[in-house]
């Protein structure tokens, strides 16, 4: 529908910057906040420092809504909702995984009740995937069939080969990058800033590529003796 579709141009800034903020806020999170296996230097560092996730993503926050004032007090609107929307899913997330955990040890439920629990979580809290779909375009009907599609090959994919998913160990890393960048993408074009549309998918196959080799290295032994000696670790070190 034309009009739909001049609707959502229309109001692009802010659903740019809501989605861009909440990305930024996700992978800043991962980066201060979730144990991980460290990949690049200064994610160990960054990560010790996670008391400071919520000072960075408020200052964060708040320049961005200084700037954009006085250009579109629309795209100040959108950066608060998108930094609405973090919270409140990352809460829900949260509690979520607690039930789960409980869910799962109790005798009550059958075994499809649980599943079906389990799938209405997963679908309730899929907005980083349709967030990150607006920095590849703003077309709804791509957007609806790209998120189809891309749920339904992870799953397969983690389903089929979950002991080799599992061994690559910086693949999280790669994904959570991409993340980042795409969110910085999204904020850019939310300010006029249009950045030609290859940028975005080129970058994500470029991190997610680079990190997918490190896994591999990873995997076969060869990355071992390179990472001690640059890094004084081991690869795949989980923080505490």
């Amino acid at each position: 529908d034309s009009s739909i579709a001049q609707a959502i141009e229309s109001s692009a800034p802010p659903l740019l910057a809501a989605g861009g903020i909440f990305l930024a806020f996700l992978f800043l999170h991962w980066l201060f906040m979730e144990p991980k296996h460290y990949g690049l230097r200064g994610e160990e560092y960054i990560h010790k420092k996670g008391v400071w996730f919520y000072a960075v993503v408020s200052i964060l926050l708040t320049l961005l809504i200084w700037y954009s004032i006085p250009v579109n007090a629309v795209i100040a609107f959108g950066a608060a909702l998108g930094s609405s929307l973090f919270f409140i899913t990352h809460g829900f997330r949260q509690n979520a995984e607690e039930r789960e955990k409980q869910m799962l040890s109790a005798q009550k439920m059958s075994d499809w009740s649980k599943i079906l629990y389990l799938e209405i979580i997963d679908a309730s809290f899929s907005l980083d995937g349709v967030l990150g779909a607006f920095a590849f375009t703003l077309s709804v009907p791509l957007i609806v069939i790209g998120s189809g599609i891309g749920a339904v090959a992870v799953r397969q994919l983690t389903a089929r080969n979950i002991e080799s998913v599992k061994k690559y160990k910086y693949l999280k890393n790669g994904a959570m990058y991409s993340i980042g960048f795409l969110g910085s993408i999204m904020l850019a074009n939310a300010f006029g800033l249009h950045l030609p549309e290859l940028i975005s998918p080129l970058a994500t196959v470029t991190i997610l590529g680079y990190f997918l080799y490190r896994s591999w290295k990873a995997v076969g032994g060869k990355g071992s003796i390179v990472f001690e000696r640059r890094y004084g670790g081991t690869p795949g070190s989980i923080a505490d």
